[in-house]
């Protein structure tokens, strides 16, 4: 009889551990971004060193405070990516992180798909957002965009443990 309570206690705790990890992976640690308008789509001139704002609407984003590459955000804009390009600074990402399922506006995939296949173009928006941390944003030929964090090549460094050289920023001491 005591195996039997013991085996359904460690089954019960195994599932709400399990459910809590989940929750907290995908909905937890998430919060909705309070737009500010003129300032959450931005793009880094070709030659320049300040990000100007374009043109933009239907802003909606998510954040997380536990990691520094989960800022994800749509929009609309009535600039097509030829226009941007000419004035703004292109990025080489591809491969955008995936959103949780519940951030619908967002399906990596597609995203990628679309810039691999020339249907949007990916632009840098700001470098070193946080350390070793670039904005890209993407717009598409049918006028939507989109947001993400991606490591730039000091935070690749930084993070796998290879010695980051002088071309990199300090980073950040921590507490």
């Amino acid at each position: 009889m005591t195996g039997k309570i013991l085996s359904i206690i460690l089954i019960v705790s195994g599932l709400v551990a399990g459910i809590s990890m989940y929750y907290l992976q995908v909905y937890g640690f998430y919060d909705e971004v309070v737009a500010e308008p003129g300032r959450d789509v931005v793009l880094m001139p070709i030659g320049g060193e300040t990000p100007q704002a374009i043109a933009y609407s239907d802003f909606q984003a998510i954040d997380a405070d536990s990691s520094p590459i989960r800022y994800r955000a749509c929009f609309a804009t009535p600039l097509k990516p030829a226009e941007l390009a000419q004035l703004y600074e292109l990025s080489e990402a591809r491969d955008p992180r995936n959103a949780p399922e519940w951030f619908d506006c967002f399906d990596a995939a597609a995203i990628g798909a679309a810039l691999k296949d020339g249907r949007a173009q990916a632009f840098i928006s700001e470098k070193n957002i946080e350390f070793g941390v670039d904005r890209i944003v993407a717009v598409t030929e049918d006028g939507r965009g989109y947001v993400w964090h991606e490591l730039n090549n000091c935070g690749e460094k930084a993070y796998d443990g290879t010695i980051v050289g002088e071309e990199c920023p300090k980073r950040p001491q921590s507490n």
